[in-house]
C-alpha cells in the first residue's frame, strides 16, 4: 500500500502551513502503509525534519508529474547533494558539514555567480512571490555530477509582514515564493531539488509563538531539513520504478484542488481530503471525495483500504437495501 500525502504551500493549510507542522502527521500515515509519497512543504522545518522512514521526499512539481503518469520514482540508499548557495559563508560551510556529519551525507558547496533573488509577499491572500536568477542558476549546474540540488539562499520579505505572520498566524509568507522557484529549477534539471531560506529573521524578535511557528524562531539556518530529505531522495526516471499505479490513494487538505487531485480523478486514485486541515481557500466539496474530519480518521481509512475492508463495515450496520435494476 503505498499512500501520496500532500500539503499545498502558501494558502494557510491549518496543519503543514507554517513550518514542517505536519511532520507528525505524515509519521502517523506513513506508519499505515509500506511507502508514504511526500513533497518537501510536509516535512521541512528549518533545523528538523522528522519525516517516517519510509518516506519519499519529491518536489512538488515532480510530484505532480508522477501522479500524471509522466515520471517513476527510484528508491535509492543515498545521493550526492550539490548545495548551492549565494555566498559560501559560515553560516552554509557549517550547516553542510553539519549534516556530512550527522546524516553521513556526501554534499559539495557551489556559490553562484549570480545570486538567486527569491522575492516574497502576499497577493490575494495567498504567498506568492518573484524568483530572479533561476536561469543563470540552472545555467551553472547543468552539467556538473550530482543526484539531488539543495538551495541555501535568503528570502526577502518585509518586517511588517514577517512581523505579523509570527504573532498573529496566517499565510506563511515565504512558501509561495519557495514553491515557484524549486517548480522552475527542478523543471528545467530534471533531479530532486529543495530551498531552504538562510538570513532569515527579525532582529530582536523574543517573543512566544504559535506552536505551530515555533522552529523558524529558534533556527538560525534552514537547510538541514532539506539536506536530510534529499539524502534518501527517489531519482526521477521517465522508463522505470513506483508509478502512479503503484498509489492507492492520495491524501490532502480541506478546499484546495489542483494539479494533483486532477492526476488522482484521471487515474483512478482515491482521494481523502481531512477536513480539519483547512486552507484559505473556500472550495465546494466534491462527491468524488472521501471526506474525514482529521488525520487519525484519515490513517484509519488508509488501514481499511489496506485490509480490504469497506468502512462501513464496521461501523453501525444502516438497513439493508435492495438495487432496484428495472
Amino acid at each position: 500500500m503505498n499512500v501520496t500525502m500532500i500539503v499545498p504551500t502558501g494558502i494557510g493549510c491549518e496543519i503543514g502551513g507554517h513550518c514542517g507542522d505536519a511532520n507528525a502527521a505524515s509519521r502517523l500515515l506513513g506508519a499505515c502503509c509500506d511507502t508514504l509519497i511526500l513533497h518537501p512543504n510536509v516535512v521541512n522545518a528549518s533545523d528538523i525534519n522528522e519525516m517516517p522512514p519510509n518516506a519519499l521526499y519529491v518536489e512538488g512539481h515532480h510530484l505532480d508529474q508522477f501522479l500524471e503518469g509522466k515520471l517513476f520514482l527510484q528508491k535509492v540508499n543515498s545521493n550526492k547533494v550539490l548545495v548551492v548557495v549565494n555566498k559560501a559563508d559560515y553560516q552554509s560551510i557549517n550547516a553542510v558539514s553539519a549534516a556530512r556529519m550527522s546524516l553521513g551525507l556526501e554534499a559539495e558547496i557551489l556559490e553562484l555567480k549570480t545570486p538567486l533573488t527569491l522575492n516574497a509577499r502576499i497577493e490575494d491572500g495567498i504567498a506568492g512571490g518573484d524568483v530572479i536568477g533561476w536561469e543563470e542558476l540552472v545555467a551553472q549546474v547543468k552539467d556538473l555530477e550530482y543526484d539531488a540540488l539543495g538551495i541555501a539562499t535568503p528570502i526577502t520579505v518585509d518586517n511588517d509582514t514577517l512581523g505579523t505572520y509570527w504573532r498573529e498566524g496566517g499565510v506563511n509568507p515565504v512558501g509561495g515564493v519557495e514553491a515557484l522557484a524549486t517548480r522552475l529549477i527542478g523543471k528545467a534539471i530534471g533531479k530532486p531539488c529543495a530551498h531552504g531560506p538562510v538570513d532569515y529573521a527579525l532582529t530582536g524578535f523574543e517573543e512566544v509563538v504559535d506552536p505551530r511557528i515555533a522552529v523558524e524562531i529558534i533556527t538560525e539556518n534552514f537547510v538541514h531539513c532539506l539536506l536530510k530529505g534529499l539524502h534518501r531522495a527517489p531519482r526521477l526516471s521517465t522508463t522505470r520504478g513506483l508509478s502512479n499505479l503503484d498509489v492507492g490513494c492520495m491524501v490532502s487538505p480541506y478546499g484546495c484542488f489542483g494539479a494533483p487531485h486532477q492526476a488522482c480523478l484521471d487515474a483512478n486514485i482515491p482521494v481523502i481530503v481531512v477536513r480539519e486541515n483547512k486552507s484559505c481557500l473556500n472550495e465546494p466539496e466534491r462527491d468524488e471525495f472521501t471526506y474525514v474530519e482529521n488525520y487519525i480518521e484519515a490513517a484509519g481509512m488508509i488501514m481499511a483500504m489496506r485490509a480490504g475492508v469497506h468502512p462501513s463495515s464496521v461501523r453501525r450496520p444502516l438497513p439493508y437495501t435492495i438495487v432496484n435494476k428495472s
